[in-house]
């Protein structure tokens, strides 16, 4: 439909009565004008209401001295319209406020969006009619609004929160808000001047602030990280790669993690030696550029708290350097929070400022504000006399602006205020169950404010526009989530917040800034490529979670799950996906343990032990390698004797060294990695009697080995667990050694291929029911597989020592496992199962590969030491946390 028609047809639906559109959009910033662009090119009535008096967003409303873009104005800069990037160019590295707020007025303006937009208008009340399939939205200015799509385009940080301060209306002088700042100049020059707040408002206006002010004071509750901006003009490079291929660098923006073109970091920060990591650190200090510091020093920075430390320190030590009086120092360099966890800010002379003779700190937490008075601001130490007070405290963040309307009312009379409130729910951050038609644009849920919100917002938009486009060529009226999806999406979002250090911070982000509220991770911490692979996929299996209804009885319903793996092993079977590997059987033998043995050794180092040492023992029938790993703590150590995995035909006693040294780690036990010998060329029962052999040479050998006489352990993944649990057999049977516990990780317990994770696992989980058929055929003939020293199951399990049996929802063996695990218990053994929720078949062994199999692993650590006799609180062991299931934590 041509424009000039809809806007006609918009112009004749607004006499009288309510205004009768298609689509109604709160918001004109960002997300509001791109939305009334895309909605009218396809056709669709719309209005945009703003309580603003012009388009702009968070950029007409946040005019504080210093307000900037954090990310690169280069890429944060809409992508839709190639001549629209020919037709602007930024002026700086991050550009200022008037320069953005210049930019969407130019963006208004080039595609005549104002038109489309009422300004000076605050929605009051949005309400679902389910007889006409329609939303209300009653205004404080004009007519109300009748649509079909009711989408919010408020933006994250639009909802400025209240001061909580006593006596706040009793104060005499001026008050301004960073988050409401006059649109006049504001004069302070000759005043005395209260800062309060420290987070990114704070960060960049105090040192305009302190240019002018004859005393600024600076109250500080929560320090925050801060990295200099260095800004200027657009760094050669970043426009080199821009130019170069513009349609290129913005598809990798699309999918990178963040919304910036910045490959994935892999070097993790146990590879590097102090000096390169300082080196790699003063790269990214020097670079001024938040994407940079923030993911490109070492993979594991913002998921590990040891390596995420370590750039923490980094930081504080610049602190150090810079800010003069040592105390003022100490107060400023945050220690409460990981590196990342609150969103670090950029500055520009931000730590010098609090050298100025003029500028001081007073550190909250040693002395908090008790009141407001009419001439200051009291605390419980002392009396500051003030002419200005600057409330830099922020805002109701990710869910203030949508619940600002109140009230919402979808279905049934629901309250949206009362859905949320024990924290937002969301499928997929764009909709909310039981709010048909009602879409929200970087909603909690979505990447948002953790991505640059420029391909966030455009992501967003032209998923939904889309939508609605397909649902009227299909002839459907209505969508709505269904709780199956939301409630699966909730999982989604704790599975992969706890990837991420962002759980261990008191911040907006959680929600922890206003008090009441409830604390959750809001936004998605899955990443931005993920996150639009997780929307198409959506879209590709039938609208998966969405009922859509139509005239006479149309309806479509395809309820379901979109993400039952865990994020990590999503991501992994996606990269293995994307190799398009032939079968591992196809291989061959050797080819497929030439194969393994490369896949290995590009998978990162395992974390350092006290010592590594190897070794030969004497196995069945000669001698076998082994592999020890000790712990730094001293000895002597109860001893674990270690199976690998790889179905008796591939790997050695160094295919599971990250496992290994890992366990060694959480344990402080020695954990020995036996080489058995393999299939074909040693067929059953081969690595059975190698096993038995390795645990009682080691039991017999525990004091040379550093090892504390007496019961020794046995663990193994996979083929591994196998042997470890034959071994656990055949020492019960041939009279020793002594095994105090056994470790099954992922076990293989039984020859029969009838039970259902056979059938629902058969494929796409990297262990495939055929490759296990290949493993079985090399390793074993049919006449021996009912053997208990290949089948345990099989096998007598009286009087055998306690387990800890691990399997995993998606692996071919998990119903073998637990079937183990169940058989064991009903003679009497003690056992502890943890079946892994979202996990695959080598999710434990994957480690600072597969983060959420850490809480699994840590699990499997505490009941090692409970089965040598150890306390729990030596080497470094966690809290507790329910075997049952996983919902890792991060190291």
């Amino acid at each position: 439909m041509p424009e000039e028609m809809v806007a006609t047809r918009a112009l004749e639906t607004t006499s009288g009565g309510a205004q009768q559109v298609d689509v109604a959009v709160v918001g004109a910033g960002f997300a509001g004008l791109y939305l009334l662009h895309r909605l009218r090119k396809a056709g669709f009535t719309t209005v945009a209401l703003d309580e603003a008096a012009d388009v702009g967003g968070t950029w007409y409303w946040n005019r504080y001295p210093g307000a900037r873009c954090d990310i690169q104005t280069i890429d944060y800069s809409y992508t839709f319209d190639p001549e629209l990037e020919k037709a602007w160019t930024w002026s700086e590295k991050y550009a200022t406020q008037p320069e953005i707020l210049r930019y969407l007025g130019f963006v208004a303006d080039r595609y005549d969006l104002r038109r489309d937009i009422r300004f000076g208008t605050k929605v009051n009340s949005a309400t679902w009619d389910e007889t006409t399939e329609r939303w209300l939205l009653t205004t404080d200015n004009g007519a109300p609004v009748s649509c079909r799509d009711y989408i919010m385009a408020t933006g994250c940080l639009s909802a400025p929160k209240p001061p909580e301060i006593e006596g706040v209306n009793d104060f005499k002088g001026e008050v301004y808000f960073t988050s409401r700042w006059p649109h006049h100049g504001v004069k302070l020059a000759g005043k005395r001047v209260a800062v309060i707040g420290t987070g990114s408002s704070g960060i960049q206006s105090i040192p305009l602030i302190a240019e002018q002010a004859a005393q600024l004071t600076v109250f500080q509750r929560t320090p925050n990280f801060a990295l200099p901006a260095h800004n200027g003009p657009s760094p050669a490079d970043r426009l080199a790669l821009l130019e170069g291929d513009r349609a290129a660098y913005r598809e990798q923006a699309r999918w990178s993690m963040v919304g910036v073109p910045y490959p994935q970091q892999t070097v993790v920060s146990w590879q590097l030696s102090d000096a390169e990591r300082r080196e790699r650190f003063e790269t990214a200090w020097a670079a001024g550029d938040l994407v940079h510091i923030l993911t490109q020093l070492w993979a594991d920075q913002g998921v590990d708290t040891d390596g995420n430390a370590l750039v923490a320190e980094l930081i504080r030590e610049k602190i150090r350097g810079i800010v003069k009086d040592p105390e003022t120092a100490a107060a400023l360099s945050p220690t409460d929070h990981p590196f990342g966890s609150k969103r670090p800010c950029l500055d520009t002379n931000y730590y010098a400022t609090y050298n100025r003779p003029n500028v001081s700190l007073v550190n909250l937490r040693q002395e908090p504000i008790t009141a407001i008075t009419a001439s200051g601001i009291k605390t419980d130490k002392r009396h500051f006399d003030v002419d200005v007070i600057v409330f830099a405290t922020g805002f109701d963040a990710m869910t203030g602006a949508i619940t600002a309307i109140h009230p919402i009312t979808g279905r049934g009379g629901k309250s949206l205020s009362d859905v949320w409130a024990g924290g937002p729910q969301s499928y997929l951050g764009l909709t909310v169950s039981g709010f048909p038609n009602f879409f929200m644009i970087t909603g909690p849920g979505s990447p948002s404010v953790l991505s640059n919100m420029a391909p966030s917002i455009e992501q967003h938009v032209d998923w939904v526009v889309d939508r609605l486009i397909a649902m009227r060529e299909q002839g459907l009226t209505t969508i709505d989530a269904t709780e199956t999806a939301q409630a699966g999406w909730a999982q989604h979002m704790a599975d992969c917040a706890t990837l991420t250090l962002h759980r261990l911070a008191n911040t907006w982000y959680t929600g922890a800034n206003v008090p009441g509220k409830p604390q959750g991770v809001m936004p998605y911490t899955g990443g931005v490529g993920p996150y639009r692979s997780i929307c198409n996929e959506v879209v590709g299996k039938g609208m998966l979670g969405f009922r859509l209804t139509g005239p006479n009885g149309a309806a479509q319903c395809n309820d379901g799950e979109i993400v039952r793996l865990q994020p990590d092993v999503r991501l992994v079977l996606n990269m293995l996906a994307e190799m398009n590997l032939p079968p591992l059987e196809s291989f061959g033998a050797q080819g497929a343990r030439d194969f393994v043995n490369e896949f290995n050794a590009a998978r990162p180092a395992g974390r350092p032990v006290g010592e590594v040492g190897t070794g030969t023992l004497m196995g069945a029938d000669g001698p076998l390698p082994y592999r020890l790993y000790r712990p730094a703590t001293p000895g002597p150590h109860p001893i674990v004797v270690y199976f690998h995995g790889g179905g008796w035909v591939l790997g050695d006693e160094l295919s599971d060294d990250p496992f290994c040294r890992d366990m060694c780690r959480r344990t402080g036990m020695i954990f020995a990695s036996v080489g058995y010998r393999h299939a074909p060329e040693h067929r059953f029962p081969a690595a059975a009697e190698d096993g038995f052999a390795a645990t009682r040479w080691i039991a017999e050998h525990a004091a040379e080995l550093g090892g504390r006489p007496g019961p020794v352990l046995v663990a193994g993944w996979s083929a591994g667990a196998n042997i470890a649990a034959v071994t656990c057999q055949l020492a019960r049977d041939r009279g020793g050694p002594e095994i105090a516990g056994q470790l099954l990780v992922c076990p293989v317990t039984d020859c029969s291929f009838d039970r259902a994770s056979y059938n629902d696992n058969a494929t796409g989980y990297f262990l495939t029911r055929s490759l296990m058929y290949w493993f079985w055929d090399l390793y074993c003939s049919p006449a021996d597989r009912t053997d208990p020293r290949v089948s345990p199951l099989r096998g007598k399990l009286e009087g055998l020592p306690p387990a800890f049996i691990a399997t995993c929802e998606f692996d071919p063996l998990r119903d073998e496992g637990i079937a183990y695990a169940e058989a064991l218990t009903a003679t009497g053994v003690p056992v502890t199962q943890l079946q892994a929720k979202g996990h695959f078949h080598s999710s434990f062994t994957m480690v600072d590969v597969v983060i959420t199999g850490v809480s699994g692993r840590a699990t499997m650590a505490r009941a090692l030491r409970g089965f040598a006799g150890l306390s729990q609180e030596e080497a470094g062991v966690r809290p507790n946390v329910p075997p049952q299931e996983i919902n890792a934590a991060a190291s």
